[in-house]
């Protein structure tokens, strides 16, 4: 035997060793059985169905297909594959039964499950549900002008592209909403021609809505369009949110759309017949325009609660104890769950007793963007530490909402939770309650136990008693009583104060809020945006609230303009408040807001509060 023949022979046994541990491989694999085949077809126009396995079978069986006529099939095909990689082989095998089939009418039908015999083991194949469209409408002819004796040139091939077969719909989910209300927004993209890439040229500027774009994979499907049948492809989609009421009107699109079409030029030779030419042609094609009924939520039964949440919302909460000992810490949480203007969602007030030492809520937001609108959950953690022993409650929590399906407000409550605080370990009395806690500050540790006031040396002197009668000695007795006096007065008129808590937030409104707006200033120097306007919204609401001792969950802005008007502040300083409100609630999710807008809003809204401050208090 020579060498050629021995190489020959060890190189068939190891191509053979190789199937072999692949098929092996291979049936170590769970069998899987899938149907696979299109969701929509058209009448008269035949299609395939296939029914693939990754295992050797036998008794394949298929019940009768009663809404479709079977045209050929089935046709069983293999295949198998090995790869080495990194010295890891793996291998698999595919049997595919293929029917091809030809619907009998229009409609919604269901190809029913197959099932084959894999080593004496049935397994069953999902059903197919496929959509069967009409078949194209009779178009009129189109006669070629006989001066170009029936011959195509690539130009005319070019001018073929109407907007019979290529033109783009606007499709609004709703025509007539609520503020607030989610509405989907599709450019769909219908051509008869073979459509190689599209690109946006211009897009509305959608003033009066919030938008919330959604990211889509283009994928090609058909659709019967009076009376035709068209390859379509949404190119662009998004939620919009209507901010005010009336009838708005979104401006056309422009879109760029390149068509692959063939030149049909006469041929020059034989051999032109089995090479096709095909040439890239760019159109501009328009989106029309559209027109949306917007309604004003009802003004009538509104509640106080409501601040302009919109859609459709349940509301749960929960807390870690209901007993416990003074100065440990407790959580309640607050989760909002629903569909609509999520992103608007404020978070709930909760009062707690004064005696609760609070802390900021922390927040998560879970928002999804899909076509169905925003949906998703709002989760709230509350954490506070009882400072003193007894029986306290925390009052229920309303959310208020209005619900698109019904057209009227609703508000959700939570229970009412009872916490009783034990004394701490330790503790013989209960101390006295106080208003509230306003400030949390660390215990610093000093550096030595004992800090002496003279180190150096000391020089002593003999104590000289003053003479009883004399000038000074009756200064001793009355400067101490009268000291003694004024520091009670003073103390008596700073408790009284203090027991006045509406007095000492609205003392201390500009304080807090030049300390909130210090903090959007940070934020808007590190270019962070939604936190800054979210600050700068906080700093104004919370000056608000302690400057008219008006809680911050009741807040809105009718029930503060008629404040406001009643403390004869004039209304351009009231236009210019609700500018501010207005501004940081919606630029958060405007596209080009940038660093110098918020730096504007930034210096407003210090000016505003100066001057609201200072014309309070006149």
């Amino acid at each position: 035997m020579t060498y050629a023949m021995r190489r020959g022979t060890r190189s068939l046994l190891c191509l053979i060793f190789l199937l072999v541990a692949g098929v092996a491989t291979a049936a170590d694999e769970p069998v899987q059985f899938q149907a696979s085949g299109p969701s929509k077809v058209i009448l008269d126009k035949p299609f395939q169905v296939s029914f693939s396995v990754n295992a050797k079978g036998k008794d394949f069986r298929l019940p009768e297909i009663k809404d479709f006529d079977v045209l050929a099939g089935p046709f069983e095909s293999h295949s198998s594959s090995i790869s080495i990689i990194n010295g890891e082989r793996t291998s698999s095998v595919s049997y595919k039964y293929t029917y091809t089939l030809l619907a009998k009418s229009t409609g919604r039908f269901t190809i029913p499950s197959a099932s084959i015999t894999v080593k004496n083991k049935k397994y069953t194949s999902s059903g197919l549900s496929i959509e069967v469209l009409p078949a194209d409408a009779p178009q009129p002819d189109r006669q070629s002008d006989p001066s170009q004796g029936g011959e195509t040139s690539r130009s005319q091939s070019a001018a073929a592209v109407s907007r019979d077969n290529l033109f783009i719909r606007t499709i609004v989910s709703k025509t007539n909403v609520y503020e607030q209300e989610a509405v989907l927004l599709t450019y769909r993209l219908y051509s008869t021609l073979d459509v190689v890439n599209f690109a946006v040229k211009k897009m509305p500027d959608f003033k009066g809505f919030m938008k919330n774009d959604l990211e889509i994979q283009p994928q090609l499907s058909l659709e019967n369009y009076k009376g035709r049948n068209y390859a379509t492809v949404d190119l662009y989609q998004t939620i919009l949110f209507p901010q005010r009421g009336g009838e708005a009107e979104i401006e056309p699109a422009d879109f760029e759309v390149i068509i692959r079409i063939e030149n049909t030029s006469p041929r020059r030779s034989i051999f032109d017949s089995f090479f096709d030419s095909y040439t890239n042609v760019s159109r501009e094609v328009t989106a029309p325009g559209a027109k949306i009924k917007i309604n004003a939520l009802p003004s009538a039964n509104r509640p106080m609660a409501f601040n302009g949440t919109v859609g459709s919302f349940k509301m749960n909460s929960s807390i870690t104890a209901q007993e416990v000992k003074a100065n440990e810490a407790v959580t309640m949480t607050i989760t909002i769950e629903g569909a609509g203007n999520m992103r608007m969602l404020k978070t709930p007030a909760v009062k707690f007793p004064e005696s609760f030492e609070q802390y900021d809520p922390k927040v998560n937001n879970d928002f999804k963007v899909s076509a169905s609108g925003v949906n998703g959950k709002k989760t709230v953690e509350y954490l506070f530490i009882p400072r003193h022993s007894g029986e306290f409650e925390i009052p229920p929590v309303e959310f208020c909402y209005f619900d698109t399906e019904s057209k009227a407000y609703k508000i959700l409550r939570t229970p009412a939770y009872s916490l009783k605080v034990l004394k701490a370990e330790g503790e013989t009395a209960s101390p006295a309650v106080v208003e509230n806690y306003v400030g949390k500050e660390e215990v610093k540790q000093l550096g030595s136990d004992i800090r002496y006031i003279h180190t150096d040396h000391v020089e002593l002197f003999p104590e000289q008693m003053p003479k009883v009668g004399s000038l000074t000695s009756w200064l001793m007795y009355l400067v101490p009583l009268v000291s003694a006096l004024l520091v009670f007065l003073a103390l008596s008129k700073q408790a009284k104060e203090n027991a006045n808590v509406r007095l000492v937030k609205n003392k201390k409104a500009n304080k807090m809020a030049r300390k909130r707006l210090k903090s959007a200033q940070k934020l808007l120097n590190e270019g962070k945006k939604d936190q800054f306007y979210d600050e700068v919204l906080k700093a104004v609401w919370t000056y608000l609230s302690d400057k008219m001792s008006i809680p911050v969950s009741s807040l809105n802005k009718d029930n503060v303009t008629a404040e406001l008007k009643s403390r004869e502040v004039d209304e351009q300083l009231l236009a210019r408040l609700m500018d501010i409100l207005n501004t940081c609630e919606f630029a958060r999710y405007a596209p080009n807001s940038g660093q110098e807008e918020m730096g504007t809003l930034f210096e407003d809204t210090v000016q505003m509060i100066s001057d609201l401050d200072e014309r309070i208090k006149k």
